[in-house]
């Protein structure tokens, strides 16, 4: 089994050497890179591309701004905003600015390596506590009837599976497609919808379900 290359870029060096310490003791996560600030995280980013980092929301440089950058320079890398922040703004940035995954600082060991593997696998995650308020702010009805309606039946078939977690993969079994295919819906799905993530597209099927 391949190991998940994972960097952390946090500017709390207890934190920081703290994760990747507990992380280290897992038999398929291996920590490639640490940082400290947004320059950094761009850095390894583009150096070493690890499948997935760990960005801290309010580290300097800022995390919406590392997230933005390492989109642009190294797309297939996987984003988790990992804070302490709870703010709907916040989350709402990160997401906007393609981040994968939003987890807060305390999280329990076990969910974070379960979190670090669904978005390994391609699904997107916010913590539970912030999803309520997530809810709230996607759209308004109108707007949310309106885009729905600009949806084909069949990016609404694929839209309601982001929305239960599955992968692209899973999601091409189960529809008889190929992942090729899929991944072209998904493109078109976010651009209806106007919305820049699945975590986003999820949470919007799941407010009109």
């Amino acid at each position: 089994m391949d190991k998940i290359r994972l960097a952390i870029v946090d500017d709390h060096p207890m934190f920081r050497e703290g994760v990747a310490s507990i992380l280290a003791t897992e038999a398929d996560i291996e920590i490639v890179g640490l940082g400290s600030d947004a320059e950094s995280a761009i850095q390894l980013a583009r150096s070493l591309k690890p499948d997935i980092m760990l960005l801290d929301m309010h580290m300097p440089g800022g995390g919406t701004r590392a997230t933005q950058a390492i989109k642009e320079i190294a797309p297939a890398v996987r984003l988790i905003i990992l804070t302490g922040s709870e703010d709907d703004e916040d989350v709402l940035e990160t997401l906007k600015a393609g981040a994968d995954a939003y987890l807060l600082k305390g999280v329990m060991t076990r969910e974070f390596i379960d979190v670090l593997h669904l978005v390994q696998s391609g699904q997107s995650y916010v913590s539970p506590v912030l999803a309520a308020g997530l809810l709230r702010g996607v759209g308004k009805p109108a707007q949310q009837v309106s885009l729905l309606d600009g949806l084909s039946e069949r990016e609404k078939q694929v839209l309601a599976l982001i929305a239960d977690g599955l992968s692209n993969q899973e999601i091409g079994l189960q529809l008889s497609l190929a992942e090729k295919t899929v991944k072209h819906y998904v493109t078109g799905i976010l651009q209806k919808l106007n919305v820049q993530s699945r975590v986003q597209a999820a949470l919007f099927a799941q407010k009109n379900k």
